[in-house]
């Protein structure tokens, strides 16, 4: 099982889609958890955590440190999950396991940015120096090994 860290911080508009996808990993078994990183005093996120039974969290590391789980999955509020990512990472945590790069895709059209996620254990994140999702993939040296 996974706790998702969802980064919230530069915008919240496209999580409550995110979130609705997450329902299905959550009924399905594979998600354990949603911690929501929000800049203290960002509008609706403490709503939006009451309503989808989420934990607000000031950082990626707080996040982190409340984890329930030791496999993370930390994405951006604005990321689609691709259809059959959870089959996707349940394969690959049977698999390895091993950090990697979730791929997906943003409400932005056909060339908008493609926003990505990073699977990886509690431990590896102690140690990306992460203040951000870029940071974390660079320090972990994830260019491949992706899923979705």
């Amino acid at each position: 099982m996974l706790s998702v860290i969802i980064d919230a911080r530069s915008g919240a508009d496209g999580l409550p889609g995110l979130l609705a996808q997450l329902t299905a990993g959550a009924v399905d078994g594979l998600v354990r958890q949603v911690l929501i990183v929000a800049a203290d005093g960002q509008p609706g996120i403490g709503e939006l955590c009451e309503d989808m039974g989420a934990e607000a969290s000031p950082t990626i590391e707080a996040a982190a440190a409340a984890a329930r789980s030791d496999q993370l999955l930390v994405l951006p509020a604005d990321l689609r999950l691709r259809d059959g990512w959870i089959k996707a990472l349940e394969a690959h945590l049977t698999r390895s396991g091993a950090p990697a790069v979730v791929t997906g895709f943003s409400d932005g059209g056909l060339f908008g940015r493609r926003p990505f996620g990073v699977l990886l254990e509690r431990g590896r994140l102690e140690g990306a120096g992460g203040a951000d999702l870029q940071r974390i993939r660079r320090n972990l040296g994830l260019r491949v090994g992706r899923i979705g």
